[in-house]
């Protein structure tokens, strides 16, 4: 976990459009939390826009996100000189947005609780960084290194609420 920005980085960060995307305009700078604040913001676009696009255009925005995210992180990193502060969070927003893709389309009730599921999964694996999201964490350095740990944490929150999805639909054999 990094330190929290000063007021001096924070008006390096803000005063670029970079840094106001890799912040997830502004949600980054919580004092408590950033990743989670980051996270949560993500679920709004994801509510009322993504969660509607046919798979195909929501795989564009993915792509479209992540290459945001690699300019946006990197930009951030090098004018803060420093790796993956713990204020840039769009890594986030396309990790919970990976996690959600396969959402299924259903009463309020099921997507609110697998909107939740999803949310604390990504959360899990993104804090634990199990085997390779460690390894992408510690040696991919720049804008791909902030973004990728994020992708491979969500792709095992999203397996895994895929797997819980399936036996909940079709129950123990």
């Amino acid at each position: 976990m990094s330190a929290p920005l000063t007021a001096a980085q924070r008006r390096t960060l803000l005063a670029h459009p970079a840094g106001w995307i890799a912040t997830a305009l502004g949600a980054g700078l919580s004092p408590k939390a950033p990743g989670t604040a980051g996270s949560l913001v993500a679920l709004l676009p994801w509510w009322f826009w993504l969660r509607e696009l046919p798979l195909g255009w929501y795989g564009v925005v993915l792509v479209a996100g992540f290459a945001l995210g690699v300019w946006a992180c990197g930009v951030s990193d090098r004018r803060l000189g420093l790796h993956d502060q713990g204020a840039l969070v769009w890594d986030e927003v396309i990790g919970m947005w990976i996690t959600l893709i396969a959402a299924p389309r259903s009463s309020w009730s099921w997507m609110a609780c697998y909107m939740f599921a999803g949310f604390a999964l990504f959360r899990l694996f993104d804090i634990w960084k199990p085997w390779p999201v460690r390894v992408a964490d510690r040696r991919v350095q720049g804008g791909l290194g902030v973004m990728l740990d994020d992708v491979v944490a969500a792709v095992y929150a999203l397996v895994v609420l895929q797997l819980a999805a399936l036996v909940l639909r079709h129950g123990p054999a």
